[in-house]
């Protein structure tokens, strides 16, 4: 029986390590409180220097923004999307990663997930652009979605890309200190973008950030993102822009989580390991899979349980789990089964079976993965899930 004394675990919830309130004193200080401010320009400064340089040795560029959302709206704006236009994206992801294509009326069509990573299937993603064009259509760009903390496979997309000339924009809102082939997340594709919400490895409250090689691509990003406000001592605009940049006082948050980084993704991947240890041998359980070519952050633990095999279910695990006080999610539903996105193709890894990323999401579950777990809220994790399992295991001995 639950002791009402325990405490809910949460599933990802900030973990502040102590330096933010320097910087953030600071902004106080000197009463930088609004938007922009020395913070967001150390910010920007300091994720250019922590992701080093882009696929040909060019060095990157940041733009603060409100939100990844905000980011993933403008880099799309700034790749050339315009109303009528086609747009690939990952299907097996959050809303954000699509509703901007919709917003600047594009239209997306989806992509199936692969059995490697979970992330974009690169056959899937040659048939869609094969299939597109015999019919005429080339699509203007492709959103490529890093799943919970882990890249996508870019050697095989962007030599895919680059065939049929589609640039990329890397939504990297879940993996920033993920890496693939030895480069970091956010440095693939023509344009990336990154996410700061409070449940991300690391937080500014709510923020992102876009990423490019391109300088100019980044410049006309801060102009859109401050009101398109044009050079002049009064309010001039020419074009319709957007306020989409960030404060002074999350950046200094943003700075202060940035320092921590590195053991915000060791301590992910220690709590991943855990769980594997105590799962990854179960019958019908599969913990999300990490390529050679990969390292991801597991910004957090996902699993499958295949009901046919597993002494137990997804949906039953969810319930003896919240029974607990302890918070895990259904991984994503894809968006082709959204009814916001009904009647949107999709294109499937193996045309012989369901969709990847549909099964993923009936079988899926997101485990807690903060970093800032003790061991103690660990081992009740485990402790719960055995529990759940143990009936039928029970049964069956």
């Amino acid at each position: 029986m639950l002791d009402p004394r325990a405490k809910p675990i949460l599933l990802s919830p900030p973990h502040m390590s102590g330096e933010e309130q320097r910087f953030v004193d600071e902004a106080f200080r000197t009463n930088w409180i609004a938007p922009l401010g020395p913070n967001v320009d150390a910010f920007e400064r300091e994720m250019s220097e922590y992701l080093g340089v882009g696929a040909h040795d060019e060095r990157l560029h940041c733009c603060a923004t409100s939100s990844g959302t905000a980011a993933i709206h403008l880099g799309l704006m700034l790749l050339g999307v315009v109303p009528g236009d086609t747009v690939l994206c990952s299907s097996f992801t959050f809303v954000a990663s699509a509703n901007p294509i919709r917003q600047l009326g594009a239209e997306p069509v989806f992509i199936d997930s692969d059995e490697t990573s979970w992330n974009m299937s690169p056959a899937a993603l040659r048939r869609a652009i094969e299939t597109l064009a015999a019919e005429g259509r080339r699509p203007r760009a492709l959103v490529a979605v890093d799943l919970y903390g882990q890249g996508c496979d870019y050697a095989s997309i962007e030599a895919i890309c680059d065939e049929w000339d589609i640039p990329i924009l890397e939504d990297a809102a879940e993996s920033l200190g993920a890496s693939v082939h030895g480069r970091r997340c956010g440095t693939f594709g023509r344009v990336a973008a990154f996410s700061f919400n409070g449940n991300k490895i690391i937080t500014t409250s709510g923020g992102g950030m876009l990423v490019s090689s391109d300088p100019a691509i980044v410049e006309r990003a801060r102009f859109l993102a401050t009101q398109a406000r044009e050079t002049a001592a009064h309010y001039e605009h020419t074009v319709a822009g957007f306020n989409y940049r960030m404060s002074n006082i999350c950046a200094g948050v943003g700075r202060g989580q940035l320092l921590a980084l590195a053991d915000r993704v060791a301590r992910r991947r220690a709590i991943f390991a855990g769980y594997d240890a105590a799962f990854g041998n179960r019958a019908g359980v599969r913990l999300m899979p990490e390529p050679v070519w990969s390292r991801s952050t597991h910004w957090l633990t996902t699993m499958t349980i295949d009901p046919a095999r597993a002494s137990c279910t997804r949906d039953l695990m969810l319930a003896k789990l919240a029974a607990e006080r302890i918070e895990a999610r259904p991984t994503w539903k894809p968006m082709h089964l959204q009814p916001l996105f009904a009647g949107c193709r999709m294109f499937g890894h193996d045309l012989s079976r369901a969709p990847v990323c549909e099964r993923l999401f009936e079988q899926g579950i997101c485990l807690p993965s903060g970093s800032s777990m003790s061991e103690t809220d660990r081992v009740r994790v485990i402790a719960c899930m055995d529990a759940a399992f143990a009936p039928m295991r029970a049964a069956v001995a």
